[in-house]
């Protein structure tokens, strides 16, 4: 369920006609949802629904930048924008704006690897730089790097344990018979795209059969445990980015995204009533 400034909001009287059905998906399920979602204000509401739609098309952007799966130490990257050391950690090269290395990320996809855990953080911040824009963008982050699912600072996060998947989220599934010898397929850090879509690095786009096939398939010789769904769940803490969004966004709009400017506001009582 969801409260604005402690009030419960009703979305049960929103007309089919003022939106698409896939554009108030993430408003309803969290309004269905039996956890309490609270928000400031309508504003935060709507950053937090953007936000979710930003991680889920930077998810789809990765999957066609062609930046190939790899472990830590066969990572690879743009020499021009990025500093790699054996490890595995990028770090910026001297010069360059943080928003531009990432973006670079996207758009020379092919010059890069990296494993599941980094693509997770690289589409996290992407979301984050399409709704606050480059310059806020990279005074959060002016000391980026990446590694693994180790968060630069300024990432702020929700963890939870849970069965409250929502789009946006970033969901974990667990490999427990993987083989010793190949431990990046231990487990599979994913985006929920939708109803039974997810963003694995390395997997591609599928439901969640399919990353669990594909974790089943590799795993050490007379394995007995099949990979499957956990309920760790991770994502974005929209509150806190929400004061750096400008105060006229710049942002490339999400296509069919609601707003809740569209939608008629009342209040009686102790509810608060979209339609």
């Amino acid at each position: 369920m969801i409260k604005i400034n402690h009030k419960l909001l009703d979305v049960s009287h929103i007309q089919p006609g003022i939106a698409s059905a896939k554009s108030l998906v993430i408003l309803q399920l969290l309004a269905e949802d039996s956890n309490i979602f609270e928000y400031r204000s309508f504003g935060y509401l709507n950053f937090d629904i953007q936000l979710r739609h930003r991680v889920i098309e930077a998810a789809f952007a990765l999957d066609k930048s062609d930046a190939e799966f790899s472990t830590l130490e066969e990572s690879a990257s743009n020499k021009q924008y990025w500093r790699l050391s054996k490890d595995g950690t990028f770090t910026l090269q001297p010069g360059i704006a943080p928003h531009v290395a990432l973006l670079d990320i996207f758009l020379n996809g092919t010059l890069y690897a990296f494993e599941c855990g980094t693509a997770i953080v690289v589409t996290f911040l992407k979301a984050i730089l399409d709704l606050i824009g480059p310059r806020n963008f990279d005074y959060l982050f002016s000391s980026l790097f990446l590694y693994d699912w180790r968060p630069p600072k300024n990432m702020a996060l929700h963890v939870h344990q849970g069965t409250d998947y929502l789009p946006g989220d970033c969901l974990y599934f667990k490999n427990p018979d993987h083989d010793e010898e190949t431990p990046e397929w231990q487990g599979e850090n994913a985006i929920l795209l939708g109803e039974d879509l997810f963003y694995g690095h390395g997997i591609g786009i599928t439901n969640a059969e399919g990353i669990i096939d594909e974790l089943n398939s590799n795993r050490k010789p007379n394995a007995a445990i099949s990979a499957f769904l956990t309920k760790h769940i991770i994502s974005l803490d929209s509150s806190y980015y929400r004061q750096f969004q400008p105060t006229i966004s710049r942002a490339k709009p999400v296509h069919g995204l609601v707003t809740l400017s569209d939608l008629i506001v009342s209040e009686i009582g102790p509810k608060i009533y979209l339609s």
